[in-house]
């Protein structure tokens, strides 16, 4: 099947043939002719299958259908989405494939000034982007309303949940109009999930292009069993190697992400990080230094990577197992995109085997061990508690100054 197959109108057809698309992916196909119907849908779809174009297409159709003038502070459409950078890319979408078409659209997000996305608003915007800490800010404000709202998508509903938005995303849905046309796209379907499906969608089409939680088939997937104190020189060993030239390096915690940069750096590999607690104009800079070449490796935590749409990835490493098996899906989904092939490596300690374990329950698969210099037959063979991180240790209380510590 073509895009020409699916009835979609001339100015979006010319924007496809501008950005060299010409075939839709299967989430396409299966999503586009139920929304230019109207129906409400669930897209079970990993990031990298084409369904931001999914959404967006048929939405920018519509709304040609039923053209109406801007009323500055009522958007016609609300796209929710977890990230800066998720936003960010599904505004350049709206303005690629609306680009023969004369609708408006701007994109708000935390972590910068609110001046500009204020001044985009109240000059009028058809078309709302938004993450939900800076849109509750705005609405708050009285600078946005979303009673005009016929359109309202919510983006990556797993990660919303996993990074504690469910309340915001509530509040935000209750001043919705009841009457409107409402998408939701999760990567997997938990039952926390399929509760919220209940109360935002009315009698919706599920959709669903790879079966849940399965990983990319196009992906390489090793595992390299290695004791903590050896991840620097297996990463660096591994780095050395010509075909490694766009990597992403996934890491627990911030803390480790600054690390494991500094470390790449001191020994000539060009590496930056990007986490929660960087500024959106540092992770503006390295997200585009990496997509320049310019950086060999991008360390990243699980919610600052998510979001990223680079199809020259080639490979993602696991420096740090992730606790969730879901997130070990959503990262190693970041290579193998637009169609091409990609390899995910991970490093597996002895206190992250079941960890590992949990990762080949959930995706159905045994994931192939690579030997190595640094290989811990210890890590391979650890159960029980041995493959469990150990507990945190909980804080002493300060000590008290000016007191003595001695019994009378």
């Amino acid at each position: 099947m073509l895009f020409k197959d699916l009835n979609l109108i001339d100015p979006l057809q010319r924007a496809l043939t501008k950005e060299g698309y010409i075939a839709p992916t299967p989430i396409q196909v299966q999503a586009i002719p139920q929304l230019l119907k109207g129906k409400d849908l669930i897209g079970i779809a990993q990031t990298g299958t084409g369904k931001t174009a999914a959404f967006v297409l048929p939405i920018l159709q519509r709304m040609h259908e039923k053209h109406k003038h801007v009323t500055p502070g009522f958007p016609r459409v609300l796209v929710l989405a977890p990230t800066r950078e998720l936003a960010a890319q599904i505004g350049d979408s709206f303005a690629a494939y609306g680009h023969f078409l004369h609708f408006k659209h701007t994109v708000v997000f935390g972590g910068v000034s609110q001046v500009p996305q204020f001044k985009s608003i109240t000059k009028g915007v058809d078309i709302l982007v938004a993450t939900p800490g800076r849109l509750l800010d705005l609405m708050d404000q009285g600078i946005v309303k979303l009673s005009g709202v016929e359109f309202f998508v919510l983006d990556e509903a797993d990660r919303m949940l996993d990074m504690g938005f469910i309340k915001d995303v509530n509040r935000i849905v209750s001043m919705l109009p009841h009457k409107r046309h409402s998408l939701f796209f999760s990567a997997t379907m938990s039952p926390q999930i399929s509760e919220l499906t209940k109360r935002l969608l009315t009698d919706p089409v599920r959709v669903e292009v790879t079966p849940q939680a399965t990983t990319v088939e196009r992906i390489e997937q090793k595992v390299f069993f290695v004791d903590q104190d050896n991840k620097d020189a297996l990463l660096l060993s591994l780095l050395q190697q010509d075909h490694l030239n766009c990597v992403l390096v996934f890491t627990r915690t911030k803390h480790r992400a600054n690390k494991v940069a500094q470390t790449l750096n001191k020994n000539r590999v060009g590496a930056d990080a990007i986490h929660g607690n960087k500024s959106q104009a540092h992770r503006t800079r390295v997200m585009e230094s990496f997509r320049a070449g310019e950086l060999q490796v991008l360390v990243a935590t699980d919610i600052a990577a998510r979001g990223i749409d680079i199809e020259d990835i080639s490979h993602v490493i696991n420096y740090d197992l992730p606790n969730e098996p879901e997130s070990y899906v959503h990262r190693i989904g970041r290579t193998a995109r637009a169609g091409a092939e990609g390899t995910a490596y991970s490093f597996c300690a002895a206190d992250e085997r079941s960890f590992l374990r949990s990762i080949e329950k959930l995706t159905r698969m045994e994931i192939d061990v690579m030997r190595h210099r640094y290989h811990s037959q210890r890590a391979q063979d650890a159960v029980g508690e041995e493959a469990k991180p150990a507990p945190r240790k909980p804080r002493a209380p300060p000590r008290r100054q000016g007191h003595s510590t001695h019994k009378r």
